[in-house]
């Protein structure tokens, strides 16, 4: 599948780093370092516009190095690109580690997976059928 996407950045595409990567990174496209204290957060911009097909979503996710390593993360992960969104993909960084942490010009901050979903029609009823979990919640299946 192709899809349509505008780079204001001067950061390359989004790409696939290995053959069997689900997702690809996103870069920050800001003219100088944001620093996040402990528990702060930054709207960062990625320059990057796309246009999605009806049926498919882009899901923006921590990238897993930077969340072990340094503490960083997205709020809202993971974050949903509609198919009928035009405007500039940006991601909620969060930093939950105990120091200062530095976001770099064109560091890889989060990535992007593609992924087909599907809208359902609503059937209002009075019951549901039973299953063997039935109502069961949190931690019911007993299996760890």
């Amino acid at each position: 599948m192709t899809i349509r996407i505008i780079n204001n950045s001067a950061n390359p595409l989004p790409k696939y780093e290995t053959p069997g990567s689900a997702g690809m990174d996103l870069r920050a496209d800001i003219p100088a370092p944001v620093a996040l204290g402990p528990l702060e957060r930054a709207l960062i911009p990625t320059g990057l516009h796309i246009e999605l097909p009806q049926g498919f979503e882009a899901q923006i996710r921590a990238r897993s190095g930077l969340a072990a390593k340094r503490g960083l993360t997205m709020l809202n992960a993971p974050g949903t690109i509609d198919s009928d969104y035009r405007g500039e993909i940006k991601c909620i960084v969060v930093n939950l580690s105990n120091e200062t942490q530095t976001i770099e010009p064109g560091e890889r901050i989060a990535q992007m997976i593609i992924a087909r979903y599907e809208q359902v029609a609503w059937e209002e009823v009075t019951r549901l059928d039973e299953t063997e979990r039935s109502s069961g919640g949190f931690g019911s299946t007993g299996k760890h």
